[in-house]
C-alpha cells in the first residue's frame, strides 16, 4: 500500500473498527445515492455508523484486529455497518425490513457480535433479538411479578370483605330501609 490515500483510509478504518462490538458486512449493489443516503440516515438515527469500504483495506483493518472474515464477504460493493453490540442488532432489523428486502439491493453477508463472527443467516437472525429497552422491561416484569402477586393476595381478603359489606348496605338501601345501625356493645 504505497499510496498515501490508502494509508490514511486504512488508519481511519482501524480507528473506527477498534471499539466496534457489532458489525454487519453488507453488499449494496444497485443502490441509488438517494436510497443510500436514506439508509445511512436511518442507521445513524439508531446509533449505527455505516461506511462503504474498499474490500482490501477493510480486510487488512479487520485482520489487524484479529478478525478473519470469509473472503466471499468482501466481493463487489461492500458496506460495513458498525458500532456497539446493540447497533448491530438495530442495523440487522433495518436491513431486513420488508421494504429493504423487496428492493433486493442490500444483502447481509457476514456479521460480528461481541467478537464472534456470524454467517449471513445468523447475522440476519439478529433482527429477531429484542432491543435493550425491551429486554430490560421484560426482566423488570419477571422480577416484580411475584411481589405484585403477593400484594394482590394479601390485599384480596380485606378488599373482598369491604366489597361484601358495601354490597349488603346497597342491598338493604334498595329494599327500602336504612341499614341497621351497629348494635351497641353490651355493658
Amino acid at each position: 500500500m504505497p499510496n498515501l490515500v490508502n494509508r490514511l483510509v486504512l488508519e481511519d478504518l482501524r480507528r473506527e473498527f477498534k471499539d466496534a462490538e457489532g458489525m454487519l458486512v453488507v453488499s449494496f449493489g444497485g443502490l441509488t445515492v438517494k436510497e443510500s443516503e436514506g439508509l445511512r440516515g436511518q442507521l445513524a438515527a439508531k446509533g449505527v455508523k455505516f461506511s462503504m469500504v474498499r474490500n482490501s483495506l477493510a480486510q487488512v483493518a479487520l485482520k489487524e484486529r484479529g478478525l478473519s472474515m470469509p473472503e466471499a464477504a468482501f466481493a463487489g460493493n461492500t458496506g460495513i455497518a458498525y458500532g456497539k453490540a446493540e447497533a448491530a442488532i438495530h442495523a440487522a432489523k433495518l436491513l431486513t425490513t420488508a421494504e429493504v428486502k423487496k428492493a433486493g439491493k442490500v444483502k447481509i453477508r457476514v456479521g460480528l457480535l461481541e467478537g464472534k463472527i456470524l454467517e449471513g443467516k445468523d447475522a440476519e437472525a439478529l433482527a429477531t433479538v429484542p432491543d435493550r429497552a425491551t429486554l430490560q422491561s421484560k426482566l423488570l416484569s419477571c422480577l416484580t411479578g411475584p411481589q405484585r402477586g403477593l400484594v394482590a393476595l394479601l390485599n384480596a381478603n380485606p378488599s373482598g370483605t369491604a366489597r361484601l359489606l358495601k354490597a349488603r348496605v346497597d342491598q338493604l338501601e334498595k329494599a327500602g330501609g336504612e341499614p341497621a345501625a351497629p348494635a351497641a356493645p353490651a355493658a
